[in-house]
């Protein structure tokens, strides 16, 4: 097949994934307690054995549209429409030390973002280090993973990818907050997603799943292809934040099975 013609209709497929309600997705919520599961090598709690732990975490290996994946350029598909839209606004928050990760939760309208008529309301974000996906095979320094719904259950993350460098914006407010966060929801007031600041015309989309149990697939993935920075300060705050055996928390690399992974760049 013409590999333009298979573009299209790969496209044309996952427009229909997205436009269809009833298409189980992923309506499993990230666990909130990490006591059974760690990142560590370790065939019985490590990534490779989280599917045995639970019954009801059997998909993180026997899925084959798992997270997170190599975005590897040489086998994308470049699309040229931006398709999404951001409407972000401060909302009350907390955070709270989930032991395998922090996490900024906001309580009030936080705002969203809008993909193919389709809006995901912004939830939660956390951060993973180092990076989860990795990019032509290079893992960065820290992750953020910003968890959106919709009114029908369905679950959009987007993923932004930071190295070593300056001081991020967004942390550096969370910073005092991160040094101190336990285990019950700490009043975090009024916080503005916005400060996160990522660059939204060249991303990464592909269906993967969530990155911890139950593994849920369904998940639509953006994953921003401009590296922020952050500093060797606030990685450390969230590595210590976390519990024993958790400073680095990122599932290893997932077979891509196929998939197809679209790149958007709307001046190609």
């Amino acid at each position: 097949m013409d590999p333009n013609a298979k573009t299209i209709i790969s496209f044309a497929l996952f427009f229909l994934y997205l436009s269809f309600s009833n298409i189980s997705l992923a309506r499993g919520a990230e666990v909130d307690d990490e006591t059974p599961f760690t990142y560590e090598r370790n065939p019985e709690k490590g990534p490779e054995g989280w599917g045995k732990i639970n019954p009801h975490w059997k998909t993180c290996n026997t899925g084959k549209f798992q997270s997170p994946i190599d975005l590897t350029n040489a086998r994308v598909s470049i699309i040229r429409d931006e398709a999404w839209r951001r409407q972000y606004k401060p909302a009350p928050a907390v955070i709270l030390n989930r032991g395998h990760d922090v996490m900024v939760s906001w309580k009030g309208d936080a705002g969203k973002i809008t993909i193919r008529r389709t809006e995901y309301k912004l939830v939660q974000c956390h951060w993973h280090s180092p990076s989860e996906h990795t990019v032509n095979g290079t893992r960065y320094d820290m992750e953020l993973h910003m968890v959106h719904t919709s009114a029908g259950g369905k679950t959009a993350v987007i993923g932004v990818l930071y190295k070593l460098g300056k001081p991020n914006e967004f942390l550096t407010r969370l910073l005092d907050g991160i040094k101190t966060v336990g285990k019950e929801e700490r009043d975090l007031g009024i916080v503005d997603p916005r400060t996160i600041r990522f660059q939204t015309k060249k991303f990464y989309r592909y269906i993967g799943s969530l990155t911890v149990p139950p593994c849920t697939e369904g998940v639509i993935w953006t994953v921003v292809k401009r590296v922020n920075t952050i500093s060797m300060e606030q990685i450390a705050a969230l590595r210590s934040a976390v519990d024993d055996g958790y400073e680095t928390n990122s599932r290893p690399v997932q077979e891509r099975n196929g998939r197809s992974v679209w790149f958007y760049d709307p001046n190609v």
